[in-house]
């Protein structure tokens, strides 16, 4: 795993991981607003041992790449900052998107012409969303972002009261990740409060239409990938989904929630892999 650095749209600083050999298919994973590339560990051995070339992405404002300084985070902003980064691979690159990350990627090719991606990989996430998953996890987000938490323990907490199908961790040196160290000694969530505020926060029930019409223009392979105990992406609008894009592939993971890579990481890494090397050639 190596360590980059590269531009965004406008001029901020985007961090990533590689993992694999650079010459091999590139494939570029974008997570979930509120998370940072670490989501995407295991999925990025498994795509490297597969003989793909992944890159994990930090969103702007999130993890270690840059704030905007004047809160610009609309869903437009995270797809000019992935048009900028396709120039850094020697072909175009297939995305594997989670929740925000998959709305961008939904955006940057349905409204692309010509393809600017080999494929495109939707992490519980499609054209529509349910209001009320969608406010669960927008409070989730906003609970304790300014004042923070005292120990990672009381993270885990306010994780575990959210997740509670998953089983808690013992190690929790892992949240540190997702976390960051305040000069107060306090720990908050590795992303800008700004995010979530104002005209700038990602609102999906005021970006139907133009999803739904990205949808039918999709013109590369594509897989929806759904939890199968989601609150955000119903079976009804997976199913909606395929109709608009009839091409495109769709699996359900009875024992996964939202967050499918952390829950069942097993079978969702299996089922990218295989899917990306039956739609790419080699």
């Amino acid at each position: 795993m190596t360590r980059i650095e590269w531009v965004g749209a406008d001029g901020n600083a985007l961090i990533g991981d590689t993992f694999g050999d650079p010459g091999g298919p590139p494939v570029v994973l974008l997570h979930g607003g509120g998370q940072t590339r670490h989501a995407w560990g295991k999925t990025g051995a498994a795509l490297a041992a597969g003989g793909f070339y992944a890159v994990a992405m930090d969103l702007r404002g999130h993890g270690e790449s840059a704030w905007s300084p004047d809160g610009q985070y609309g869903l437009d902003k995270f797809s000019a900052d992935l048009k900028t980064i396709l120039g850094h691979f020697h072909t175009a690159p297939a995305v594997v998107g989670a929740s925000l990350g998959g709305l961008t990627a939904l955006l940057t090719e349905g409204e692309a012409d010509p393809s600017l991606l080999r494929a495109v990989i939707l992490v519980d996430v499609a054209h529509r969303l349910e209001p009320e998953g969608v406010l669960r996890i927008v409070s989730f987000m906003k609970d304790k972002s300014e004042e923070g938490f005292a120990t990672l323990e009381e993270a885990a907490d306010l994780i575990a009261s959210y997740l509670p199908h998953r089983k808690r961790p013992k190690d929790l040196s892992g949240l540190k990740k997702n976390l960051r160290l305040g000069d107060d000694g306090r720990y908050r969530w590795h992303w800008d409060p700004k995010f979530l505020q104002g005209d700038q926060r990602i609102d999906p029930a005021l970006m139907g239409t133009r999803l739904r019409d990205a949808t039918i223009n999709l013109g590369v392979p594509t897989l929806l990938v759904r939890g199968g105990l989601s609150d955000i992406l119903s079976e009804e609008a997976a199913l909606e989904f395929q109709q608009l894009a009839p091409d495109a592939e769709y699996i359900d993971v009875a024992s996964a929630a939202h967050m499918i890579a952390g829950d069942r990481n097993d079978i969702f890494s299996d089922a990218v892999c295989d899917f990306l090397e039956r739609v790419i050639a080699r």
